[in-house]
């Protein structure tokens, strides 16, 4: 049975759609990926999951539970860290985690989650003094107090560096350990495709498609590339001959790399047919289809987050 199941879920302000006839499900256990450029609809599909925001038609439960008729019952066994969360600056971090615990019935010893988040040594720490990484990982904590069955993150790893990002990924990977059913939302393609075992994905308030990160890149056919830089001129017959493999798209011989796009296994019949040809080449790398690729192919437009 589906842990969160949602209908034709609408929502406008004004004369702005933000959510228009969006229907998925969400499995236990799972990784969900909400996907989509910034302005898609997912914050304010997640607050109406949540219950934090009304929706204007369509039907969502959680847990079997309807969020705007059940909020008291859903928000002891859900929680959420939002976009645009913070705390007081002179809040320290246990008093933020015992607050918070102070509000569920069951919650988690909020002790414990000092040292598995890796914040006992910051817990006399002031909400104004901690890092980024350090924000991020109290937010999950706090989202975690009650002992939630589904938590809801949005955009947790936005204008974190490389180091904090990959960090927070693994924290997110030891929360579904738990038990504990994630819905990740996200305007970054490679965090949802490294993390998330299905996801829908989300433009202009619609759904333009639902799927594992492969699966959807597959059905999609989004093109992977194989770059590499002949030794020597690309005689005219050997582009031809790329050109007419199996699954090759388009062969862009440029003046200092040569760039072969296409599906299934076409960069192996490539290589292949360079080393019939004697070609020797440098530089080979390929470029494997992704979910920017797939999201071009299913709207016709690139991947814009700003």
């Amino acid at each position: 049975m589906a842990v969160i199941e949602v209908e034709n879920l609408s929502k406008s302000y004004g004369d702005v759609v933000a959510l228009d006839g969006v229907s998925f499900s969400v499995e236990p256990g799972e990784i969900f990926g909400v996907l989509g450029p910034n302005g898609a609809g997912k914050t304010t599909a997640v607050e109406c999951l949540a219950g934090l925001r009304t929706p204007g038609s369509g039907t969502v439960r959680v847990l079997g539970l309807d969020p705007q008729a059940d909020g008291p019952a859903l928000r002891e066994q859900v929680g959420v860290q939002l976009q645009e969360s913070h705390l007081p600056d002179q809040l320290t971090v246990a008093e933020a985690l015992e607050l918070y615990a102070a509000f569920y019935r069951d919650p988690l010893d909020w002790r414990s989650l000092l040292d598995r988040w890796g914040l006992a040594d910051k817990r006399k720490a002031r909400f104004a003094t901690l890092s980024g990484g350090q924000r991020q990982r109290l937010f999950i904590a706090l989202a975690l107090v009650g002992n939630p069955k589904v938590v809801f993150l949005d955009e947790l790893t936005t204008g974190l560096d490389p180091q904090a990002r990959r960090a927070t990924w693994q924290l997110i990977r030891q929360v579904r350990a738990g038990g504990v059913t994630v819905v990740l939302v996200s305007h970054l393609m490679d965090e949802v495709e490294e993390l998330c075992d299905r996801l829908v994905l989300l433009d202009h308030g619609r759904v333009v498609a639902a799927d594992t990160p492969a699966g959807l890149i597959e059905r999609a056919g989004a093109p992977g590339r194989l770059r590499f830089r002949p030794l020597g001129e690309l005689a005219g017959s050997i582009v031809d001959e790329l050109s007419a493999l199996p699954g090759v798209r388009t062969v862009e011989n440029g003046s200092r790399e040569v760039t072969i796009s296409g599906t299934g296994d076409f960069a192996a019949a490539a290589t292949a047919a360079l080393t019939r040809a004697g070609v020797l080449v440098a530089d080979l790398r390929i470029d494997r289809q992704s979910l920017d690729d797939a999201y071009l192919a299913l709207t016709g437009r690139p991947f814009e987050t700003a």
